[in-house]
């Protein structure tokens, strides 16, 4: 490794879709603090909506999500039902007809749901809400579940992006994480989506997985520039088997080592380049027609719990069981337990398990993180003056760059932070030159790169 590699690639550092981070929400956050800050939501202001299904046919051993297998459909029925009760809730204290700017369902696999209850959820959303003209509807889907009923059932519900979890091509790595879908099922996935309408279509990748080579790395890049998602997000696997015990079912000696996985990120953003695709930030890729693309051209990307994102809006309300929220005044994460979650929706409760408080040095560092994470580069002079803060007030995140600034991965010029193109890379670690919170936490996060 070069000696750079060796300082900083190795580094814990948050993924930054949000700030203050995960491990810093308690529960000072409760049911009836989350319910005075929905009130407070000024009527007029978009909302973002998510929606979590935490099921699976089975689980991949991968999986860092929040998700538990079941082959039976009663439980799913069940959640939706429950579901249906939550956003209920959620409307006595937001009222109806709220303007929403995007809707994402993520999982799990939210297209476990039956075609019904599926259909009935989105109906009650409508009903609900002032969906806006130019609303996004997107949804994470496992290839393997699509089939042409379920696209139907897509464009019948009214979604317009789609992204699927494809990970990787080769059929060696796909046993050795316990995915296996052939090109073939990705492909025909891709085509009846497309059959519908549903032209808008993401595909995840991953690197830093067992037997992944250069050689896998970039087939696996030329058979997606053959389809052409009009997005890409490039992930690295974050191997953490203390708190994903099923990822003990990966073999560790079958993990690229430090230098072999820096290596598979090049290889892989190299490809994607050369496929065709502009590079989003730290982890995404875009058609130069897509509006992400275009967002960034314009200096309108922004980074939530979703990643890198266009949506605009200011709040961003959770639904279903582990589901984070941000509103003006703080985040919200719900009971990761479903069956919790299940009682307190029945009971009439907001399920809140714990989240953070967040006041104007939250905001500010929030906002310089995000353009960091975004465009690499931020005015700390202008951003501190429109949250009333001195220039000064960031003295120690400078003396924390000053390391960076010497490795030529940062510059500063009258204020102005710079990530080079030397230190896009290590974007997270600059990012958390101004976490105020780092220091004091004792969780792990994955490495840098």
């Amino acid at each position: 490794m070069t000696d750079l590699e060796t300082r900083y690639a190795t580094r814990n550092v948050p993924r930054y879709t949000s700030y203050p981070t995960a491990p810093h929400f308690s529960e000072a956050v409760t049911p009836t603090l989350y319910g005075n800050w929905l009130e407070d939501l000024a009527p007029e202001e978009p909302l973002s909506l998510y929606l979590h299904v935490p099921y699976c046919r089975e689980l991949c051993h991968y999986c860092g999500c929040n998700t538990k297998a079941t082959r039976q459909d009663a439980p799913v029925d069940a959640y939706a039902q429950t579901l249906l009760k939550e956003i209920d809730l959620v409307l006595k204290y937001l009222g109806k007809g709220r303007p929403v700017s995007h809707i994402h369902w993520g999982g799990g696999t939210p297209s476990m749901l039956s075609r019904d209850r599926f259909l009935e959820i989105t109906a009650k959303l409508k009903q609900s809400f002032d969906l806006q003209e130019n609303l996004e509807h997107a949804i994470e889907l496992d290839p393997r579940t699509v089939t042409p009923y379920l696209a139907e059932t897509l464009a019948m519900a009214g979604i317009n992006r789609t992204s699927l979890g494809v990970q990787d091509f080769d059929p060696e790595v796909q046993k050795l994480i316990g995915r296996v879908q052939p090109f073939s099922v990705v492909s025909s996935a891709v085509a009846f989506l497309r059959h519908q309408g549903l032209e808008r279509i993401n595909f995840d990748l991953m690197y830093g997985l067992p037997g992944q080579t250069e050689e896998t790395i970039r087939k696996t890049v030329q058979l997606t520039k053959g389809l052409s998602p009009t997005r890409v997000a490039l992930f690295g696997y974050a191997h953490v088997p203390w708190f994903k015990k099923h990822q003990r079912l990966i073999d560790e000696d079958l993990l690229p080592n430090t230098q072999e996985r820096i290596r598979l990120s090049d290889v892989s953003r190299s490809a994607l380049v050369e496929a065709g695709y502009d590079a989003i930030g730290l982890d995404h890729f875009a058609l130069p027609e897509d509006e992400m693309a275009v967002a960034l051209k314009q200096g309108r990307l922004r980074r939530n719990f979703q990643g890198y994102t266009t949506d605009t809006a200011q709040t961003l309300v959770g639904f279903g069981p582990s589901s984070i929220g941000f509103l003006p005044s703080g985040y919200v994460q719900s009971t990761p337990e479903t069956n919790e979650w299940s009682r307190c929706v029945e009971a009439g409760i907001l399920p809140v398990k714990k989240g953070i408080a967040i006041n104007d040095d939250d905001r500010c560092r929030a906002d310089i993180i995000e353009r960091i994470m975004t465009v690499y580069q931020v005015d700390l002079e202008d951003t501190a003056r429109r949250f009333g803060l001195p220039i000064s007030h960031f003295d120690d995140s400078m003396k924390a760059l000053e390391p960076l600034m010497e490795d030529g991965l940062v510059v500063i010029d009258n204020n102005r932070v710079m990530v080079s193109d030397q230190g896009r890379r290590y974007v997270r670690v600059v990012a958390a030159a101004f976490d105020a919170y780092l220091a004091k936490q004792t969780a792990k996060h994955s490495v840098a790169v």
